[in-house]
């Protein structure tokens, strides 16, 4: 008697439908997944906000004023107050935290206090790590993400307030 066995093994249509039922799948978790990635960074950011809010204000209670401003560095004084690895680096890959203690362009009698993030290294604005929130799409070599602790805050003193940025703590 002759014992006819089929082949082990998929056929063409059976791989084909297989993929195509990925490629959906994919289309729906890989936005999802961007998504989550971008609420996580944000909430990481908004913790350490307040973490080096902290900071500032028990550096602000043992020395009678805020720290001085600095270019992308810890204030000096300041590394006493912050956790382990709290600064530079930010939430967003690729950024670092900024101290801001300037002088008010609108009105020099007033000080704008802010935690920063930039996205680009200084000198190089081609090397941009932005979010990728909505909020963000506008963003540029001056834009900013900032904790407003007193002022007239905005992304950055060599624009106007209105330029491109995103104040999480602002109403």
């Amino acid at each position: 008697m002759i014992s006819y066995r089929k082949k082990a093994g998929f056929t063409i249509i059976e791989l084909l439908i297989t993929v195509s039922i990925i490629a959906i799948l994919a289309n729906y978790i890989i936005p999802t997944a961007v998504d989550v990635k971008a609420a996580a960074h944000y909430a990481k950011a908004l913790a350490e906000f307040g973490g080096i809010r902290q900071s500032i204000e028990h550096y602000k209670t043992d020395f009678g004023d805020y720290p001085a401003d600095t270019n992308r560095d810890i204030p000096p004084g300041l590394e006493a107050y912050l956790g382990p690895g709290i600064w530079p680096d930010a939430a967003w890959p690729g950024s670092v935290f900024d101290w801001d203690n300037w002088e008010d362009p609108d009105d020099p009698t007033k000080r704008i206090l802010q935690i920063s993030v930039r996205f680009c290294p200084i000198g190089e604005p081609d090397e941009c790590k932005f979010p990728t929130n909505d909020w963000a799409e506008d963003f540029d070599i001056n834009s900013s993400v900032y904790y407003c602790i007193k002022g007239a805050c905005r992304p950055h003193i060599n624009r106007p307030i209105d330029h491109p940025g995103h104040c999480v703590n602002c109403d």
